[in-house]
This record gives C-alpha cells, sequence and structure tokens, in this order.
C-alpha cells in the first residue's frame, strides 16, 4: 500500500525540508501553497501539486476533492502553513492579527477538518501534525498575536485527538523555537540579532528546518503508533527549564 502524506505550506522552509525528508522515506506527497509559482520553484514536476488557500473552508475541501481526483487518499497530513506577526498588543493591528490569525489557527482548524473528513468518508485511519511554537508555552515579549493563534493550535490538536482516537486517527503538534526559515530571517538578519536569538535557549542556536522534518516525520509515521494528543517541543529548553545566566 502507498504511503500518501498531504503537506501544507510545501514551499516555506520547514515544508520544503519535510517533503524532501518523506520523499527519502518512500512516501508520495501532495504539496500545497496559495502561490503555484512557489511550488514549481520547488520541487519542478515533482510530486502533486495543488495551489489552494486552506484558510478558507472550500480551499481545505479543493485539496482533498484534487487528490481524489487522481486517486489519491492522503493518510498523514503536515500542515506547515504559518506566519509571524510581532509587536505589542497595543500596537498590533487588526489586519496584522487577523493574517496571524488566518495563517496559524484559522487554516489549521479549516485544513485539519478536510483531512479528517476524508478519514472518516474512507473509513480509514491517519495522522497529523501541526506546527505550534515556544512562545504558545512562555510568555516572550511581543509575540502575543502569535501565541495566541498558536496556543489554539495546541489546543485544537488536543481537542481533536480525544475527538478522533477511537477511530485511528492520531493527531499531534511540534513546538519549536526560532527555526532558520525564509520566515523568521528577519529576526536573525544581523549577527548580533543571531547572537542573542541563539543565546536565549538553554542549549544555545538556532534550530534548523531538517531538525523539524525529522520529528515531524516520525510522529506521521507508524514509529509513534501510540502517540497522540502530544505538543512536541524542539526549543533547546527555552519553555521548560531556566538559562544559565551569565
Amino acid at each position: 500500500m502507498n504511503k500518501i502524506a498531504l503537506v501544507t505550506g510545501a514551499a516555506g522552509g520547514v515544508g520544503r525540508a519535510l517533503v524532501a525528508r518523506l520523499a527519502d522515506e518512500g512516501w508520495q506527497l501532495i504539496v500545497v501553497s496559495r502561490d503555484a509559482g512557489r511550488l514549481q520553484d520547488a520541487f519542478g514536476q515533482q510530486h502533486l501539486q495543488v495551489e489552494a488557500d486552506c484558510s478558507t473552508p472550500a480551499g481545505a475541501r479543493k485539496i482533498l476533492e484534487l487528490a481524489r481526483a487522481q486517486d489519491l487518499l492522503p493518510t498523514a497530513l503536515a500542515h506547515c502553513v504559518g506566519n509571524i506577526r510581532l509587536g505589542a498588543l497595543h500596537r498590533m493591528s487588526e489586519t496584522d492579527f487577523n493574517d496571524c490569525l488566518n495563517a496559524n489557527l484559522v487554516s489549521a482548524f479549516h485544513t485539519l477538518a478536510a483531512f479528517v473528513g476524508a478519514l472518516r468518508e474512507a473509513r480509514s485511519q491517519g495522522s497529523a501534525v501541526l506546527v505550534s511554537s515556544a512562545a504558545a508555552r512562555i510568555g516572550t515579549a511581543n509575540h502575543e498575536a502569535v501565541a495566541a493563534a498558536k496556543a489554539g493550535v495546541e489546543g485544537l490538536v488536543r481537542g481533536a485527538a480525544a475527538s478522533y482516537a477511537a477511530h485511528g486517527i492520531r493527531i499531534n503538534a511540534v513546538a519549536p523555537g526560532i527555526i532558520e526559515t525564509p520566515a523568521s530571517a528577519g529576526l536573525i538578519a544581523s549577527a548580533a540579532g543571531r547572537e542573542a536569538a541563539a543565546r536565549q535557549y538553554p542549549l544555545p542556536g538556532i534550530g534548523s528546518p531538517e531538525e523539524l522534518a525529522e520529528l515531524m516525520c516520525w510522529l506521521l509515521s507508524a514509529s509513534a503508533a501510540r502517540v497522540t494528543g502530544q505538543v512536541w517541543a524542539l526549543d533547546g529548553g527555552f519553555s521548560s527549564i531556566r538559562p544559565v545566566v551569565k
């Protein structure tokens, strides 16, 4: 039986790393972005490429409908869509706040709903992994919007995991610190900014998308068959232990 995985936000840094990892492990891939050009730039003619906005119910359903039209039922979902909107609460514009919620939480809700609906219709088991953030787990200045959105993702994971465990559908999340991707480039663009960001973690450094992809791939695999409703931190201890003050 073919292993088929759906990766949203596939043209981003984490998405690309995960697609490469899954492909190496023999998965057939459905890759999704709002920009078909970015998909083609990232993957050439590889994989089933779907241009869709999964922050709407219709956009999320479109992905699964196009997959079914190709006789593909993904039994694994990696939802890598998201953005980073930083700024103190009293300075955050309504537009930026809504963009943050739509990209990080609303898209996760609608994509997971469409994925689970397709599995239930096919009477199939499956697994999903969503992306949270260390900022959802520990207060971090100027992260109010993204922290609220990602905390919602974690609540979604736990609730959905409870709803669908009896159907053999596993749902988990990963919660990284800063990862070396285009989305975080502005935060670590200068040498001083990069050093300060790396130093804030008890295990100093900046995470790589390949590290996160390895964890996500494991959570989607049969090796994690007993794991559901969990949020796995990959943040150098940032959300759970104090760094040494020097």
